[in-house]
């Protein structure tokens, strides 16, 4: 074995010291890097900040600057929300179709028949056998002392207006 010189056995030393910085280094490294470097997050920039994706959870908030500084809020889920509703209309569906199958519970059920005619019905045009003309009922004496009380109020409104126009017209002038 040869005796070791000075400059092989400080470049030996070197050499070591190096490689178990870089080593401990690299450990450093990979303990304390923030999840955002180990690719957890997924950042897109929007016009109000930051639109943040947890890769891990499926997560997405918004990340805005305040004047203390950042936060981050989680924006609502709307699958969940569809979800809860599917599954709320389901257990509605299901206690539905149970009532159903316990049987016809009908209130207020009378035993006498309904009138075939509807007293308060308007007739409806009726076709004429053969020649098909439509036949129009003509209106009560109600519909045309409405439809004539209307019209004399209408009319009353209007020559009050026109007398109203004439005298600001002839005092302005």
């Amino acid at each position: 074995m040869r005796p070791a010189n000075s400059s092989t056995a400080s470049w030996l030393a070197a050499a070591a010291i190096a490689a178990a910085m870089t080593i401990s280094g690299g450990l450093l490294a990979a303990q304390s890097a923030p999840d955002s470097e180990n690719g957890r997050y997924s950042m897109t920039p929007i016009p109000e900040g930051v639109l943040r994706l947890d890769t891990r959870t499926g997560t997405v908030s918004t990340c805005t600057r305040s004047g203390v500084g950042w936060a981050c809020y989680a924006v609502p889920d709307e699958r969940t929300a569809l979800d809860a509703e599917i599954g709320r209309l389901q257990a509605e569906v299901e206690t539905l179709k149970g009532r159903l199958a316990a049987g016809p519970t009908v209130s207020g059920k009378i035993d006498e028949a309904l009138p075939k005619s509807d007293p308060l019905k308007k007739a409806e045009p009726k076709a004429a056998e053969g020649d098909r003309r439509i036949e129009i009922p003509l209106p009560s004496d109600q519909d045309v002392d409405r439809v004539m009380s209307f019209l004399e109020k209408a009319w009353r409104r209007l020559i009050d207006m026109a007398n109203r126009v004439q005298k600001d017209v002839s005092g302005k002038i």
